[in-house]
């Protein structure tokens, strides 16, 4: 399949391709406020309320903090999706470090996790990130009793930390088991400005938290940290509505993709229409036992009980 390169054009759809998916270096201009600041002489594209693009100085703006009532709403304009392709996934886990480290997460606490997966005794073996689904018809949403976790116009489901009690509805009405209970926060990190549920930071002790698809991100044009760090180009992110998915270096029609590479979403029969896709892990790009390499002995033993380490181990005892 060929690439879909964006031509740079001054139409919404391109800069939104462009800007938002491309991760170029271009914002949305949602909340733009100027600074007095003396010119810098680097010009920035940005999309006025309007739907115009303009170019401004980069030290005549910053981005406004986006406040728990706009964190509600969802970015205008925008349905977010992500594409998964297992067959170029070798357990790497940079994802799912950056992803601890951009949302503050303490040690042992992941938004973003990578399964050893085999689907029968005589299949072979893949590995399998996942994160939160951010479904449309998401269970999590239904069950909570006080509307901590809502359902954005965009796609994202979020939690708000401030009205969650902890009772752990969402946790056991999730199929997926994607969400986390926050039993000790990072102790090192203070909050700078106002809390929003938008903003990547760790849970409150004693509330749920879970993968946001990194909604800050996205206002400022970039992609998700799990996207952006993976270094196989595992995951991409983007707009279904626009039909465009990018993981930072190929860009393609995201319903190109899926259609000719069987696209699929995991337990699709549970009904909760979720916005993250899979590419089956054919004509795989890693032996799966190189996923094993350079773990430390903890996560390590994660995969020991799978029934590939153990055919690995039986090997080893044998010979």
């Amino acid at each position: 399949m060929k690439n879909k390169k964006n031509e740079e054009t001054n139409s919404r759809r391109n800069f939104l391709k462009l800007g938002l998916m491309a991760g170029a270096g271009t914002v949305a201009a949602t909340g733009l406020l100027t600074t007095g600041c003396s010119s810098s002489g680097e010009k920035i594209k940005v999309l006025t309320t309007s739907g115009e693009v303009m170019e401004v100085d980069k030290n005549y703006l910053t981005l406004a903090p986006v406040g728990r009532e706009e964190s509600h709403e969802g970015i205008p304009g925008r349905k977010f999706v992500m594409v998964i392709d297992l067959a170029k996934c070798k357990n790497a886990r940079k994802c799912v470090e950056a992803c601890q480290q951009g949302h503050h997460l303490p040690k042992g606490e992941e938004f973003m996790k990578v399964y050893l997966m085999q689907d029968s005794e005589k299949t072979a073996p893949y590995w399998f990130p996942k994160p939160c689904y951010h479904c449309d018809n998401p269970q999590c949403v239904s069950v909570c009793p006080v509307g901590a976790t809502y359902k954005r116009s965009d796609g994202i489901v979020l939690i708000d930390n401030e009205r969650c009690i902890g009772c752990k509805f969402c946790m056991t009405g999730c199929p997926y088991s994607t969400r986390v209970f926050a039993w000790k926060p990072d102790e090192e990190y203070e909050l700078d400005q106002p809390y929003s549920p938008e903003k990547g930071v760790p849970g409150v002790e004693g509330t749920v938290s879970k993968c946001d698809f990194c909604p800050d991100m996205a206002r400022e044009g970039k992609l998700p940290y799990c996207a952006s760090a993976c270094p196989m180009g595992v995951i991409y992110f983007g707009d279904i509505d626009e039909d465009v998915v990018t993981n930072g270096t190929e860009t393609f029609k995201f319903s190109e993709l899926i259609r000719d590479r069987s696209g699929y979403r995991y337990l699709e029969n549970l009904g909760t229409r979720p916005n993250v896709y899979y590419l089956p892990p054919v004509d795989r790009q890693f032996p799966v036992e190189r996923g094993l390499d350079g773990l430390d002995e903890e996560t390590r033993k994660r995969f020991d009980n799978t029934p590939y380490v153990k055919k690995l181990k039986d090997k080893e005892v044998k010979l």
